[in-house]
């Protein structure tokens, strides 16, 4: 496995393969799967990117970051969308950075609690803590934490960042997609869970946490204050990438107007936030 400069984005909706682009006839397509929790900012990229090469078709299957990342190195997939970062299993694969985002700790916005430590989130999802008196809320009723299943890349980075390689306890309910999370905690008045930023913004049902004493926001992410602000990185073959791949991914990293894209789907530009001057 190695890192390397050059990123990617595509557009996806829901759980199932969904291409979006030029008619097929016309297009040339090129393969991704990965992170459900990056679909909402991958659909606003690909959409604004049609501008730069409309000849491009992307076909993208939202099926979590692990399986993803897997689908590359198994040939399934010329690219993957991850939300972790590369481990020592993720041979012959090259991780790049995209854009920054953050992992979010929501509950039901009937919820008195308006922030937790990492410790307490630690402690809810081992199970250590079950009732929410413990933690300072006025709810009577246990704890509902949801949660990931493994093949996210949310719960690998979640599981390293929150739990110290532990895995969540039996009584944390996982769930397939990001999305999915956030309508649980929103219906669930006892309700926990890790999302992502953009499911877990306004009118989405639920109400971020602050963790630490810093808010799950663009200003706390931006300058990795916020302590579960983490990088969307594209996964390419580390050998022979998809020469369209590396294009599109150039301009998500550099493009300004990429970055005004992320930053309007929710997310926050790590390496494009400013506009370049004028060559004179």
């Amino acid at each position: 496995m190695r890192t390397s400069r050059w990123g990617l984005a595509v557009a996806a909706v829901g759980a199932t393969a969904l291409a979006v682009g030029p008619s097929a006839a016309s297009a040339v397509t090129v393969f991704g799967s990965g992170s459900s929790a990056s679909v909402p900012y991958l659909e606003a990229l690909f959409k604004e990117y049609r501008k730069v090469n409309p000849k491009v078709r992307f076909v993208f299957t939202a099926n979590n970051g692990n399986a993803g990342a897997k689908d590359v190195q198994d040939g399934k997939s010329q690219f993957a969308i991850q939300t972790r970062p590369p481990l020592p299993s993720d041979s012959g694969l090259s991780y790049s950075k995209l854009f920054l985002d953050g992992l979010c700790v929501a509950v039901n916005p009937s919820n008195n609690v308006n922030g937790l430590t990492i410790q307490q989130v630690r402690d809810v999802f081992l199970g250590t803590v079950t009732e929410w008196s413990a933690v300072g809320s006025s709810l009577t009723q246990p704890i509902s934490a949801f949660g990931r299943f493994s093949t996210a890349g949310l719960y690998t980075f979640f599981q390293s960042a929150v739990l110290g390689g532990q895995t969540q306890s039996s009584n944390v309910t996982a769930l397939d997609k990001d999305g999915e999370v956030a309508v649980a905690v929103s219906r669930n008045t006892a309700g926990i869970g890790y999302v992502g930023l953009a499911n877990s913004g306004p009118g989405k049902g639920v109400k971020r946490l602050r963790l630490n004493g810093q808010p799950c926001a663009a200003s706390a992410i931006r300058t990795l204050k916020y302590p579960l602000s983490r990088y969307a990185w594209i996964v390419l073959p580390a050998r022979k990438p998809n020469r369209l791949a590396t294009q599109f991914g150039d301009w998500v990293r550099t493009s300004y107007a990429a970055g005004r894209v992320i930053e309007k789907a929710g997310a926050v530009p790590a390496f494009n936030a400013k506009k370049p001057p004028k060559k004179k």
